[in-house]
């Protein structure tokens, strides 16, 4: 049985028991067209292929310049095709099952600098004590300066921050309780700056009906919006030189945590402030710590180039 009849077996398959769609069989077609193929060269067949012949297969998509995520898509056709062949016993077992999945390239965070963020904080605190503003300018002024004061003191998830409750941050408060992903609780610092900042809005919202939000608002949750927030960032930025498009709430959440690296902090804590479950997750700031590690060798060992 040739392998062709084996391919056509598995789409008829796919089509009927799994309902793929048109253009699904037919790409799945076209990887298994190549996959045949490459096998061929090598005088190998679907029901003799081994683990290397599928490995070797995945080498020369990189070799011949296919993104990460068309080799996962071929790899993907490729496994369901044996696995077909190992359930209709075509063959003993799966050559696929312990080739692993081209792992996709994760960009680098987008950050600001520690000036620029400072800039935006002194920009916001600024703009609170401008004297023309109107009583609900200035309470929107303050608002902004205390969701931004205590994003980049906490890098709380911007979903986290405006949804803290009334009573989160205290003149007393030195740490909030925050309840992040997978309705895990976690305990973030808040500094002595971001607390003034809340209390100088808070003590503006005296004259304003009782509500369970820390920073609350006229929309359906009742308290300010992640689009809102973003909105007012955006327009400070705009307003101190600093480019829009570079600013957003979960940007200065990787600036918190890309300057406690910068600065010294273990990997580890940064995990517990962000709240990853996964450290895996948190080690797209490992750029931050190569940098320092090259400027520690360069300053102290005494056999580096100055």
């Amino acid at each position: 049985m040739n392998d062709s009849y084996l391919v056509e077996a598995f789409l008829e398959a796919a089509s009927v028991e799994r309902a793929a769609s048109d253009n699904t069989l037919a790409a799945y077609g076209r990887d298994l067209k190549d996959y045949v193929g490459f096998l061929a060269g090598r005088g190998v067949s679907l029901v003799s292929a081994g683990a290397d012949d599928v490995s070797d297969y995945m080498a020369s998509l990189s070799r011949r310049g296919y993104a990460r995520t068309s080799q996962a898509r071929r790899l993907s056709a490729v496994r369901q095709l044996h696995k077909f062949l190992y359930g209709e016993g075509r063959r003993p077992d799966d050559p696929t099952t312990t080739v692993e999945r081209p792992k996709a390239h994760r960009p680098l965070p987008r950050t600001l600098g520690m000036d620029e963020v400072g800039r935006l904080l002194d920009g916001a605190a600024a703009r609170c004590d401008e004297g023309e503003l109107s009583p609900a300018a200035k309470l929107r002024a303050l608002r902004l300066a205390a969701l931004l004061e205590v994003l980049y003191a906490s890098g709380l998830r911007v979903s986290e921050l405006v949804g803290l409750p009334a009573g989160a941050i205290r003149g007393d408060t030195r740490a909030i309780t925050v309840r992040g992903k997978g309705a895990k609780d976690r305990l973030v610092p808040i500094g002595a700056k971001a607390r003034a900042a809340v209390l100088a809005y808070r003590a503006a919202l005296k004259a304003t009906a009782p509500s369970p939000w820390l920073f609350p608002a006229v929309s359906d949750s009742g308290h300010v919006t992640r689009q809102a927030f973003a909105r007012d960032l955006k327009g400070l930025a705009a307003s101190l030189g600093i480019a829009a498009a570079k600013v957003s709430p979960h940007v200065i959440r990787h600036a918190f945590a890309s300057h406690l690296l910068s600065n010294g902090a273990d990997l580890r804590v940064v995990q517990e402030l962000l709240g990853h479950a996964d450290i895996g997750t948190t080690q797209i700031y490992t750029h931050v710590l190569e940098h320092r590690l090259k400027a520690l060798v360069t300053d102290h060992h005494p056999m580096s180039e100055r």
